[in-house]
């Protein structure tokens, strides 16, 4: 899955840039991530709409053969600084197509133009909007890198607000601790070609452009591993095994067991951070969304 992580060398040559020169700026960087999608293929046989759900914009893909009374709520990574509806629409439509679900991805505020908690507030309206179209044992949520974490963090809320929780989770190499206190944020730094040597994406610049003032890395709520898990929806977790993030998932199937929580780990060795956009074109990536497909069918009862 290097494709993804080719783009940075990509935008330089198409600009006259050699490694050499400066970092790319803010806004090459955007430009860059809106790319992400290009090493995803098209499913085929799913329609795209977009639509409005709970005030927030939301792109609506919808395979052709879909159970008309399932949706997959898909939250889309990328730091909270990048990734879009667009970026992500091909995967998830991927996993949508697999599971025979409609999905739904909402177009969430990004930072800095907006901190902390305004994501969280989005993505809950939008799950609040799917309560009152399905019923909740209908309803699955799923997400990767910082969707991953989204992902516990809207049930966190939901609970908290006393609203109905999904049947199923499936966080897709989740950023679940925001202090970086994995051990893999170490080991792995060789082997991980996004946050690793030698184009490091520093993890800390994505935490302080997030978090306002008072508000700490530790909270549950931005960094759910350290939430109480407990009557949370059973949870398929997966990662690769060479992503500096990659015990940000480990941890926290340990964490939901700890607390009587399902939840399946399901690492591919030598994969790297949301190795699956690459599907279509990965072998892995795409027995990966089957296995987490095969899975979500059980669990909605298909």
């Amino acid at each position: 899955m290097d494709d993804i992580y080719t783009l940075d060398s990509f935008y330089r040559r198409s600009n006259g840039l050699s490694q050499a020169d400066p970092p790319l700026t803010f806004e090459q960087r955007r430009v860059v991530d809106s790319h992400w999608g290009d090493v995803t293929a098209e499913p085929g046989g799913v329609d795209y709409t977009e639509r409005e759900l709970g005030g927030v914009p939301v792109l609506w893909a919808v395979p052709r053969d879909a159970a008309p009374d399932r949706v997959l709520l898909c939250l889309h990574g990328g730091g909270y600084v990048g990734g879009s509806i667009y970026t992500h629409r091909k995967l998830y439509a991927h996993l949508a197509k697999a599971a025979g679900v409609s999905a739904v991805l909402p177009s969430y505020s990004l930072t800095p133009e907006r901190q902390y908690p305004t994501q969280l507030d989005e993505v809950t309206a939008v799950y609040r909007a799917l309560l009152e179209r399905y019923e909740p044992g209908h309803v699955a949520v799923t997400g990767d890198s910082a969707g991953g974490g989204l992902t516990l963090s809207v049930q966190l809320r939901a609970r908290a607000e006393g609203l109905p929780l999904a049947a199923a989770l499936v966080p897709i190499s989740p950023w679940t601790d925001m202090t970086q206190s994995a051990a893999s944020i170490v080991t792995n730094r060789p082997t991980d070609l996004l946050f690793g040597d030698p184009y490091p994406m520093s993890i800390d610049g994505l935490v302080a452009m997030l978090l306002p003032e008072g508000v700490k890395p530790d909270d549950p709520l931005v960094s759910p591993l350290f939430a109480d898990l407990s009557g949370l929806p059973p949870m398929y977790v997966q990662a690769g095994g060479a992503e500096m993030l990659l015990d940000d998932a480990v941890r926290l199937q340990r964490a939901a067991h700890e607390h009587g929580v399902e939840a399946e780990l399901d690492v591919t060795a030598g994969e790297q951070h949301t190795f699956q956009m690459s599907a279509g074109r990965s072998a892995a990536a795409d027995a990966a969304i089957a296995r987490a497909a095969a899975w979500l069918r059980v669990k909605l009862g298909l």
